[in-house]
């Protein structure tokens, strides 16, 4: 494992991993990620095997721009796209219709994938390097405490990955609030950075829904 103080030099070595195959921990704004491309079906997998993650749970996707929005997913509502036009960059994961050429494995076998443009230079440059989307899971395993930092990765599966890219502490430190936007109204599967009331200036959203963790 190879630990790397966030420079624009060690970003091009990141994103050189990600582009081989490799699985690499990076900040974000809100945790730190645990990436791989989304189109490589073994770097996926290890994305998985490294968290102890189930493989019928989705793993969220980065993005570098809103425009790339139409690589990930189709029949995007109009209240998905206010609801990016007003929090992205940012702390708010959108819930979308899966593109069939999106690898199944990503979305946990569903028809929805869970996206997010991050508010942090490090990542939205590792998507651009690596040639496209990325997968933004934690870069804990799966129950363990939020990885609010390149030490807290470490201690958890630094073994496991083959870079940490260390920008010191998240600015947020919490994890994004998570919209189905599939559904009308919108609905809260998770509130997080983003409070529901923000959510309400954009468009109306229901309230929480059955739980279920996106990490």
């Amino acid at each position: 494992m190879q630990h790397l103080p966030d420079t624009p030099r060690n970003r091009i070595v990141a994103a050189t991993l990600l582009r081989k195959g490799g699985v690499i921990a990076f900040p974000t704004d809100t945790l730190y990620g645990l990436a791989a491309s989304v189109y490589n079906h073994d770097a996926v997998a290890r994305v998985f095997a490294i968290k102890g993650r189930h493989t019928g749970q989705g793993l969220p996707v980065l993005i570098g721009s809103p425009a790339q929005i139409e690589q990930i997913a189709v029949d995007v509502s109009g209240d998905a796209l206010a609801l990016a036009q007003r929090f992205w960059p940012g702390p708010l994961t959108l819930v979308l219709k899966r593109r069939p050429e999106l690898p199944a494995e990503v979305s946990g076998g569903l028809d929805t994938v869970a996206v997010r443009q991050p508010n942090h230079p490090a990542a939205i440059q590792l998507i651009e390097l690596s040639g496209g989307p990325i997968t933004g899971t934690s870069a804990n395993v799966s129950g363990g405490p939020q990885p609010i930092s390149a030490e807290e990765v470490i201690r958890q599966i630094g073994d496991l990955v083959d870079a940490i890219l260390d920008d010191g502490p998240c600015t947020v430190g919490e994890p994004s609030t998570i919209v189905d936007t599939t559904v009308t109204p919108c609905r809260v599967i998770r509130v997080g950075a983003v409070t529901l009331e923000q959510l309400r200036t954009v468009c109306l959203v229901d309230d929480i829904a059955t739980p279920a963790p996106m990490e």
